[in-house]
């Protein structure tokens, strides 16, 4: 049975999510949903420590440039308050 919920998004974030989740035939919902699942159904891990994927670096923050493949978000917030310092 489908439940509904309601959150709130930059514009641009759902732009960018809702033509992502048309080019893989499927539903802005759906696309949610298969996140969400994706994420409570594995072992547990921080959201700190997951990698960011590619398109959320880019519907984020413009293009995405790596300087290490994979960094986590930890690695990401250090590194971010690490240029802070300077």
């Amino acid at each position: 049975m489908d439940a509904k919920i309601t959150m709130s998004f930059d514009e641009r974030v759902i732009e960018a999510a809702k033509l992502y989740a048309a080019k893989n035939n499927m539903s802005l919902s759906r696309l949610t949903e298969y996140l969400f699942r994706n994420i409570t159904q594995q072992n547990y891990t921080p959201i700190e420590d997951l990698p960011i994927a590619t398109w959320v670096n880019q519907i984020s923050e413009g293009e995405a440039q790596y300087t290490v493949k994979s960094k986590t978000r930890k690695h990401q917030q250090q590194s971010f308050f690490e240029s802070r310092k300077k």
